[in-house]
């Protein structure tokens, strides 16, 4: 894909995920889980690399605390378990590596990382691993969606065949 292709899918699944925060949340104390994002994470990591999984994680985190339907929790959990899907699917070039990655590093070390975040600068009582089984949950289910439409995309050979580039979707 070349990078103007890339930037406009980029920009598309922000403003997906930034739309459909209005919609697909759940609330839960003071954070508001958001499946979601981790569907579009998969799907960025696996279609476009870290850097731009990373960026379309950062940029729906910040768009939904801009409209009031995220929270702060959405930084550490969005942008650590994209890096992961990503680096793990770059590494292995599986998808099932993507779909690891985001759940490992949303749902354990983004839900460990909000924990300073709420102590220090909300000044909530939190336990340390209070956040865990929800982000496990929210992650997990996002996704195994985003896991599931990339095999579906997979089949399809035109899609596939755009997504073919070194380091690229392979058959699995």
């Amino acid at each position: 894909m070349k990078k103007t292709q890339k930037l406009t899918l980029t920009a598309m699944l922000i403003a997906i995920g930034t739309l459909t925060s209005n919609l697909l949340f759940i609330p839960l104390g003071i954070t508001k889980l958001f499946p979601m994002q981790s569907f579009i994470n998969v799907l960025t990591a696996v279609m476009l690399g870290p850097y731009y999984a990373v960026a379309e994680a950062f940029c729906i985190s910040v768009l939904r605390n801009m409209l009031g339907t995220g929270s702060i929790f959405a930084f550490p959990g969005s942008i650590i378990g994209a890096l992961l899907a990503a680096l793990l699917y770059k590494k292995t070039n599986k998808l099932f590596m993507a779909f690891f990655g985001e759940v490992v590093g949303t749902g354990i070390i983004g839900a460990i990382a909000c924990f300073p975040i709420s102590t220090l600068l909300l000044g909530k009582e939190a336990t340390l691993f209070g956040f865990i089984p929800a982000f496990i949950f929210s992650a997990f289910g996002g996704a195994l969606i985003g896991l599931i439409v990339l095999v579906i995309f997979m089949k399809n050979k035109a899609v596939a065949q755009m997504l073919k580039q070194p380091g690229s979707v392979e058959k699995h």
